[in-house]
């Protein structure tokens, strides 16, 4: 009466009361995004390499809906502006990157900037240095001025148990840049400089993406212009150092392996 074939019947009764692919999908994302608090930023490319770390397999277009079903994509709604003040007078650097921001070996290419927040008790200025191997921020320099102290004492930190000589150091053309002292120590430490060409941000592209990422998943949704500088840097280091380098999924890398684990793993064949 009901015009099913038995077999059909039996397939019917076998598969009822077993959860459904997107059920079983949906709990698992929803796993994933509670395992850390910023997790919850993480969109369809990079849910699909956590879920295929965890056995799980599925296609970006059914990612993409369940996330989206549940509330689970965001929307960027502010954009960075760029701060630098090129120096016309000084001498530059040629650009040896030239937008290869691939790597070999690890402290072989290096990436830096300036990006500013703006806080409470004025605007913190934030100087991360980038090993374009991994993904890895190597050092982070905040203050409440962009001086060149700032990029100086940055350099220092990345410096500080490396072995940087040969290494390349790309940047903007930024007065910070190209003053004495940071050359200085550039030439101290072994290190070459190289510089974006004027106007040209895709020079410099994978910093920008950076700075991005750093705003978008974690200071553009918190009110960081009514808190101190003081926490906002707390909020900034704990996210780069416990989170983005260790934690989070790095889709550049092979397996999604975050920075330092993915620099670990280089050491650790090395040896």
């Amino acid at each position: 009466m009901l015009r099913v074939s038995q077999s059909g019947y039996y397939r019917w009764e076998l598969s009822s009361g077993k959860p459904k692919r997107d059920e079983v999908l949906t709990v698992e994302i929803k796993r994933i995004l509670e395992t850390h608090p910023d997790n919850d930023n993480y969109g369809a490319l990079r849910m699909q390499q956590a879920l295929e770390n965890n056995g799980q397999h599925a296609g970006l277009r059914r990612i993409k809906r369940l996330m989206r079903e549940s509330g689970w994509l965001h929307e960027t709604k502010r954009r960075p502006n760029g701060i630098t003040k090129a120096d016309n007078e000084a001498q530059k650097a040629e650009n040896l990157i030239a937008r290869d921001f691939s790597a070999e070996k690890p402290n072989e290419k290096l990436l830096t900037d300036i990006s500013e927040v703006q806080c409470a008790n004025g605007k913190l200025y934030v100087s991360p240095v980038m090993d374009c191997y991994s993904g890895e921020i190597i050092a982070l320099g905040m203050d409440d001025n962009m001086r060149k102290e700032l990029v100086v004492s940055t350099l220092e930190a990345a410096a500080k148990g490396r072995d940087l000589s040969g290494a390349i150091l790309h940047s903007d053309r930024g007065s910070q840049y190209t003053s004495a002292a940071f050359r200085e120590r550039l030439g101290h430490l072994g290190i070459r400089q190289s510089m974006s060409s004027t106007g040209k941000c895709y020079d410099n592209a994978r910093m920008e993406s950076f700075f991005a990422t750093l705003k978008k998943e974690k200071l553009y949704r918190i009110p960081t212009h009514l808190m101190k500088m003081e926490q906002v840097k707390t909020i900034i280091f704990r996210y780069i150092f416990v989170y983005y380098n260790r934690i989070r999924i790095y889709t550049r890398n092979p397996g999604g392996l975050p920075p330092a684990l993915y620099r670990a793993r280089y050491a650790a064949t090395a040896a």
